[in-house]
């Protein structure tokens, strides 16, 4: 397979050149197993895993590889096996706090252009969770598409497209029905030649089912709603890219319920670019938006022009990424600690057998 057909471009052939001559190959990530990997390179599909020295160095979750990035390899052939020896640098990542009371991150996908936020118009409908993908998609560095599923279940879909729309400007918002076969060829638009389309959102909103669209055929499995509360049947079970026909490259992955932030103040800013302009006129800078005079927010508030619930939503993940920023940089601090103990014991050991 052509590596430009899975997206690789002038970033990563600069990002490369200290390995060209070394007898390396290129090769880009498409499954994360538990400590293997799938590769796709030019020599064909390898199995791969990672080489000593580099487990060695890894501080944290964003040294080893995922689904996505391109990786430096050595290549048997003859086996179909490849050994990881780095990581390029990513144009791109979508990263969560992964579940649970644990704070280490978990990369969803990598080197992605467009993310298709897929949402289905139905009983799971819910804004406040479409804000929070919007921030981690801004963060990332990928383009954020709004994709409103399974319109054929909704009775007034522009009603709640121009709610997205409220909260969501200047994202591209798309009504889809596989169903009714409506809105899908406006998104192959966004699936071209060695660009990559990151499919995001929870359990049985329709991503599978876009998934088989893209592709011309069925590839993966497609569940059903469930009866009584229209949520989705969980069919994706791990993260997964996928080389389409055309020459797109398509990275599938599992629903997510639940959907922690990630060191995304950027991303912030840029969903919540409306509250933050607003926060500016206010007349003290370090203003809380309680009960100070001349405060804009609050004046903004009574006055309707912001309404209650984006105003809390913005301060809830304002506050859990101040939160996790706390944790993340106690968790680095032991990290780092824990590295050069290992390093000093290796040193050690090296001396006492000299």
């Amino acid at each position: 397979m052509i590596k430009t057909d899975l997206g690789w471009n002038s970033f990563f052939e600069k990002a490369f050149e200290p390995y060209q001559n070394e007898g390396y190959q290129a090769g880009r990530v498409s499954l994360e197993h538990k400590h293997m990997y799938r590769v796709l390179t030019e020599s064909g599909e390898m199995l791969a895993e990672i080489s000593g020295k580099m487990r060695h160095l890894a501080l944290r979750r964003e040294d080893y590889p995922a689904v996505g990035d391109w990786v430096v390899l050595t290549v048997r052939e003859e086996e179909q096996r490849a050994t990881v020896h780095a990581v390029l640098p990513r144009q791109s990542k979508f990263s969560r706090k992964v579940a649970g009371q644990v704070t280490d991150e978990q990369i969803v996908a990598t080197n992605v252009n467009t993310v298709f936020l897929v949402t289905a118009l139905n009983q799971d409908f819910n804004i406040r969770r479409i804000e929070r993908y919007l921030v981690l998609a801004w963060e990332s560095g990928a383009n954020p598409v709004i994709v409103l599923s399974k319109a054929d279940l909704c009775e007034n879909p522009e009603a709640l497209a121009a709610e997205v729309e409220a909260v969501a400007v200047g994202v591209p918002i798309h009504i889809i029905s596989a169903a009714e076969q409506r809105g899908l060829e406006q998104l192959g638009a966004y699936v071209t030649s060695g660009q990559t389309v990151a499919l995001l959102g929870s359990s049985g909103v329709g991503k599978s089912t876009l998934a088989n669209h893209l592709f011309g055929k069925e590839i993966l499995d497609v569940g059903d709603i469930r009866f009584g509360d229209d949520k989705g049947k969980h069919t994706t079970t791990h993260r997964e890219l996928i080389a389409l026909p055309g020459g797109g490259i398509l990275i599938d992955t599992p629903g997510m319920r639940e959907l922690q932030l990630w060191d995304a103040s950027d991303g912030l800013s840029t969903s919540f670019q409306d509250v933050e302009d607003i926060a500016e006129r206010c007349f003290f800078q370090d203003c809380k938006h309680e009960n100070e005079p001349k405060c804009a927010v609050r004046m903004a508030l009574d006055e309707g022009v912001l309404t209650s619930d984006r105003f809390q939503s913005y301060l809830k993940l304002q506050k859990e990424l101040a939160f996790i920023a706390r944790k993340e940089d106690k968790a680095l601090q032991a990290a780092e600690k824990a590295k050069w103990k290992k390093i000093h014991q290796a040193q050690k050991k090296q001396h006492n057998r000299i």
